[in-house]
């Protein structure tokens, strides 16, 4: 690659060559194994019901016959923990984990943009990008709960399909750390996803480090203006919980339900809403 004009400002010539270094998928395989690789991450990042941790077996085997990869890697050693844990063991962890910490939210424009008037709008643009894709989330989760952007990268592909997890990837970069430092093995998770990612930047591990030792931007407004409606529907605390259903006491599952069928995970509707056990504490 020729080198860049000097003129053009040195964000650019850095997101241009992290651009040039990513390894695109190649043949229809390669896109179709990435698309799995996500749908995976989708699957298991979500709260393990009685259903998910019944199909654990399946999943299991739908990740050793991945090919060879970092992120096939760092799923199998997932699977290892996920795979042994009695199922309400996994419910409390991911509870206390995802729910009851702001540092590893699972809400991503929580991270951008803190509880602030924009937070809404970019919940807005995202359920707008959605519908755009030709995709209903049908309300079931926020449209920036992790889970659901990877399902959406999945279908939609590695371009507009994956430009949210891009968009986001700094507050990924800080939900690894939080993860990596609290030992839990949904750090593997983080890293798969991580990994499939244009590499991080400078400007970006600058800006995570800030963002760890600062936080998110703060204004008590709550999710204006994605909608009273919508928060009506999760709790009168969903907002104060950075979108956390369970500080209300159930667990609102993905639009996306997920089903595992020749040993891969396939889409098959609406999820209602779940349960989650609360833990005898907050951390």
């Amino acid at each position: 690659m020729s080198p860049l004009p000097t003129t053009v400002p040195a964000i650019v010539r850095t997101r241009v060559r992290a651009a040039v270094r990513r390894r695109a998928p190649t043949s229809p395989r390669e896109a179709e194994e990435r698309a799995l690789v996500l749908r995976l991450l989708s699957l298991l990042s979500q709260y393990p019901d009685d259903e998910l941790a019944a199909h654990r077996p399946g999943l299991a085997s739908a990740v050793a016959a991945l090919p060879r990869s970092p992120a096939a890697a760092e799923l199998s050693a997932f699977m290892d923990w996920f795979t042994a844990q009695e199922p309400d063991a996994l419910a409390r962890h991911y509870v206390e984990t995802f729910d009851l910490r702001r540092r590893s939210s699972l809400y991503l424009t929580y991270y951008l943009h803190g509880d602030t008037r924009r937070r809404g709008m970019a919940l807005l643009t995202l359920a707008r990008r959605y519908r755009a894709a030709g995709w209903d989330t049908d309300g079931g989760e926020l449209p920036d709960h992790l889970p659901v952007v990877l399902e959406f990268a999945a279908l939609a592909g590695p371009g507009a399909g994956e430009a949210p997890l891009r968009m986001h990837r700094r507050g990924l970069e800080l939900i690894r750390h939080a993860l990596t430092e609290s030992g839990s093995p949904y750090r593997h998770l983080l890293s798969a996803l991580l990994g499939l990612l244009p590499p991080a930047t400078d400007a970006d591990r600058a800006a995570v480090a800030k963002l760890a030792a600062e936080g998110p931007p703060e204004e008590e407004v709550g999710l204006d203006p994605y909608g009273a409606a919508h928060r009506a529907d999760h709790g009168s605390d969903h907002g104060a919980a950075h979108g956390h259903p369970a500080y209300g006491g159930r667990r609102v599952r993905p639009a996306v339900r997920l089903r595992v069928a020749d040993g891969r995970p396939r889409p098959t509707g609406p999820r209602a809403p779940r349960t989650a056990p609360r833990p005898e504490g907050r951390s």
